[in-house]
Order: C-alpha cells, then structure tokens, then sequence
C-alpha cells in the first residue's frame, strides 16, 4: 500500500471526478438496498392485508419503481464519472512517469530488458489507474451502506444489528484485508510474469531470423512456454485465493442473513416487530452484501496494482546518470571540441582509454573504423548521455559537465542510422527540430538536403504523410528527410552516427556530397564504416581499440 501512496497526489488532481463516482455509488448502492427493502415490505404488506381493508398501493409502488430508475441513473453515471477521472489520471501518470525517466536516460542498470521497460510503461500504467475504481472506491461505498443500515437494524430489529455489524465488518474489512496478505506475493508475480512473458515476445520476434537460421527456434519457444505456464500458474494462485475468499464473504452474508431471519422471527413472536417491516429488513440486508462481493473480485486486481506501483517506483526513483549543474555556464559562442585524456567505460573494461582531440569551429571531421571500436560511444560523450571517468570534454573552453543538458542537446544536433520518420506529415516531422519555423525556412532545409524538388513533386508537399517508420519514401529519401530536420535546427554542431547505413554507394557519395554544402558553416562529427569521398570532409580519422590514429 506503500507504493500506491507515492501517486497520491496525482489521485488528488482527479478528487472532484472520483469523489462524484463514489457519491453516485453510494446512491446506486442505497437505492439497491431500498427497492430490495422497499419491494419486500410492499408484497409482505400487501399479501397480508385483508380483502376488506384498504392498501394504498400507488406510494410503495411509485418507490419501487423510483428507485428502480435512480439505481439505473446513478449506475450510469457512476461509470461515466468514474471512467472519465480514471482516463484523466492515466494521462497523468504517464507524464509524470515520462517526465521522471527523461533525466534517468539512458539506464545504467543493464539488468533491465527492453521488453520489461515496455511492461512498466504500459501495463503497469493500466494496472496503476483501475486502483479507486475497483478497490478503494467499493470499499468506502460498502462501509456507509453498512453502517446506515446497522444503524436502521438497532433501531427497528434491536437482536440483529449487532450480528450483522459483526458480519458485514468481517466480510468488508476482514477477509479483504486477509485476502490483500495472502495474494501480496501472488499479485507480485502475476505482474513479473506478465513482463517476462512479453520480454519473451519481443525477443522472439527481434531475433527470429537468428532463432530459425541457428535452428534454436524450438528451444526458445520451449522457453516461451514456460514462461507462459508460470504466468498462468501465477494467475491461477491469485483465482483460487479471491475464490476462497468469495466463499468466505458468501458464508458470512448466509450467517448474516439467516441468523437475522432467526432473531427476527422471535421479534415478530414477541410483537417488537410487524411481518412486512421484517421481511423489508432481511431483503436489505441481502442487498447490502452486493458490494462485498465486488470488493473480493476488486482485491486481486489492487495486489497487482500494487506490485505495478513498486515497480514504477523502482524506475521512477533510479539514480540520474548525467544531472545538470547547480549553476550552468551558457552555451558559448565559440564551438570548438576538445577532449583531454579522456577514458570511458560502461561498468566494464574501458571503450575509450586516454583519448585526446581538438575539432575547430566549422571542421568537418570523419572518424571511421571497426564495429566496437567507440566511436558511437564517442557521441554519447558529446551528447552527454553519459560522463567521461577520467578527463574531459569542453565546447569553447567550457566543460560539458557544467552546461545544461538543454543547452547541449539545443547546441549540437544528432543523425543516426535509427534516427525515425514519424507517422506524420513531411511537415511535422520537420517542425521536430524547430517548431517555430515557417515554410520558407522548411523548403530551404529540404534544398539543402537535396530534397526539395522530390517533396514539391507530391501531390500535398508538406503535408504529405510519410507513415509508419517512413514506409512511403525510400531510404535515400528518408535519411535526407532526416538531414533536413537536423539542418533545420539552429544547432551549430552536426553529429551523424553511420547516416549511410542501407544506402548503395551512388546514394551514398550523393549523401556526404550534399552534406559538405548543406553543413558548410557547421561544425560536423561523422561516424562511419563508409569510404569518405574525396574533398567531403576537412579530417580523416581511424579509431581503434577506443584510440585514434
């Protein structure tokens, strides 16, 4: 329950919604318990009542029928309230679970799959919002329509009231309660299970061509089954301890209910109480137990919940790998990168070892060399996704390390291999890298990126969509589509990390050709296993074994 209270105050942002849900509950439950009540002194009375003497009929049955209509409102509109406060608190745990990672990236914890990082961001959530709905919510309803009706029975039926105080308390307060303790442990891995199943998924679909071509497609579909087999071992430990619990509330409402019927009936013995108004009170108090047994189907969804929230706690509070300074510098004017002895690892052997470098204002440089040689992680140390261990990186004599990451990411612009196409307009997805920006400014990115006659020559220009991953271009063209957002960033440093990947040599000179104009008053970093065309780039250079050469 720890871990839920850390969102309080996003619960707290949706009182007003969820507080109407609880009324209209409340309601929905007091009309039930009143048309039972009400049904069954009305029949009692009226099966009583001689043929000589007069019944007003038309009071009890407009009541029956009354509450029959507000029950159904209320119903509605409960669920439209609560619904509604529900689908605004997910909108808000996802921002603030997205604004708490944003700082955290990357994770320095490898033991986390990237399978499992999808369970927590989505699943999780949803686990997270149902929590008033399907646990808190009931729960308070079901406590004032018992204490209500206690009440009623110690005024009317003396015998009963404290019988079904005692059997309501235990059915809304007692097994729930027990029913949380025993499932704690069930719910936590009905969630981990989850996640590992879906880790099971993504991995499997990554890496099945890998999988077919090694012929370990049956071993790891064996392995998937299982994973499977324990999710549903997980859930089926959950089901049974909320059925046991169920039968529990079921034989406390019967105990409830029958020992009422038995005090009762030496009531009406003794005169202290009419027939119809004893039948009325043993049909509310059957209609009463209603909302204990929604409570026990709720509880087991509120252990899972609450292992989601540790989980999303868990991520949420993980230590920041690059934190800005107390007091940045600006970002300065003069953009000349230098790196003195600089080492770097990633928890193990280090990728980069005493490495030194000087990149002038307006240089064009290529680094190039083997797969794992560093020069990805490189980029990582001018981005500032990660520090250096030893040495360090400055911009015109400022260190990194005393800028705002804002300040960095805004100062040098990154092309990757990976770098996506939304499934958008041409336009939007240009606006990325500068919102503000007019159409003159977004023509003049696209001819720079040798784009432009190819963008006029669709039938909406700008406002053509690219789709998923950009499936309507090439990749030629969609890897200048990608230049030409980082050319329309006011960044003044251009870092592409292998911007060739997939493209044929042709395509490939064009590219470095059209990027040596485009970026000419740009200081520019190229990693790449290409072969530089001649008069591309200002510098050379060959990295090995995290050295350069």
């Amino acid at each position: 329950m720890k871990s839920l209270l850390a969102f309080r105050s996003l619960f707290v942002r949706q009182a007003g919604g969820f507080t109407l849900a609880l009324v209209l509950s409340l309601v929905t439950l007091a009309s039930g318990v009143a048309l039972l009540g009400t049904s069954g002194w009305f029949i009692t009375a009226a099966a009583l009542t001689t043929a000589g003497l007069g019944f007003n009929l038309f009071v009890p049955s407009a009541l029956v029928r009354g509450f029959s209509f507000v029950r159904i409102l209320a119903r509605y509109g409960e669920r439209l309230a609560g619904h509604d406060a529900t689908l605004r608190l997910l909108a808000d745990l996802r921002g603030w679970l997205f604004a708490r990672l944003f700082p955290r990236l990357p994770f320095t914890d490898r033991s986390l799959r990237h399978g499992d990082l999808v369970s927590r961001l989505t699943a999780d959530v949803d686990a997270l919002d149902t929590a008033f709905l399907v646990a808190i919510g009931p729960v308070v309803a079901a406590l004032v329509i018992g204490g209500v009706l206690t009440g009623a029975l110690a005024w009317l039926l003396p015998g009963a009231a404290l019988l079904y105080g005692a059997c309501y308390a235990v059915a809304v307060l007692i097994v729930p309660t027990g029913l949380v303790l025993a499932s704690r442990r069930a719910g936590t891995d009905v969630v981990s299970r989850a996640a590992e199943a879906r880790s099971a998924v993504l991995d499997g679909i990554d890496g099945h061509a890998d999988l077919t071509i090694f012929g370990v497609l049956g071993m790891a579909q064996a392995g998937f089954s299982q994973t499977t087999q324990h999710l549903a071992d997980a859930r089926l430990r959950l089901a049974a301890l909320t059925a046991m619990a169920g039968f529990v509330v079921q034989s406390v409402a019967s105990l409830a209910l029958a020992g009422s019927l038995w005090l009762g009936r030496q009531a009406f013995v003794a005169g202290a109480v009419d027939g119809p108004v004893l039948a009325g009170l043993l049909l509310a108090i059957l209609g009463s137990f209603e909302a204990t047994s929604v409570i026990v189907r709720s509880v087991g969804k509120l252990t899972t919940a609450m292992a989601a929230a540790e989980r999303l706690t868990a991520i949420a509070e993980s230590a920041i790998t690059v934190a800005d300074p107390a007091t940045p510098m600006a970002w300065p004017a003069d953009t000349t990168i230098s790196l003195s002895d600089v080492t770097f690892g990633y928890g193990g052997p280090p990728v980069l070892g005493n490495l030194n470098l000087t990149i002038a204002t307006g240089e064009h440089v290529a680094i190039t060399g083997p797969s794992g040689s560093g020069k990805s992680s490189l980029l990582t140390l001018l981005l500032r996704l990660a520090d250096p261990q030893i040495g360090d990186i400055t911009v015109g004599g400022t260190s990194l390390a005393a800028l705002r990451q804002a300040d960095v990411h805004a100062g040098m612009a990154l092309l990757s291999q990976d770098s996506p196409l939304f499934n958008d307009t041409i336009r939007a997805n240009l606006l990325i890298a500068r919102a503000e920006a007019v159409d003159a400014a977004l023509w003049s990115a696209l001819a720079d990126a040798g784009i432009a006659d190819f963008v006029r020559a669709l039938p909406k220009g700008l406002d053509t969509m690219v789709g998923e991953g950009g499936r309507t271009v090439s990749t030629g063209q969609a890897r200048r589509l990608c230049l030409a957002r980082a050319l329309l960033s006011p960044a003044s440093i251009l870092l592409l990390d292998e911007p060739t990947t997939g493209l044929d040599r042709t395509a490939e000179v064009a590219f470095f050709e059209t990027l040596h104009q485009a970026a000419r008053d740009r200081t520019v970093v190229v990693v790449t296993h290409a072969v530089i065309p001649e008069d591309t780039v200002d510098r050379v250079l060959t990295m090995r074994n995290g050295m350069l050469e």
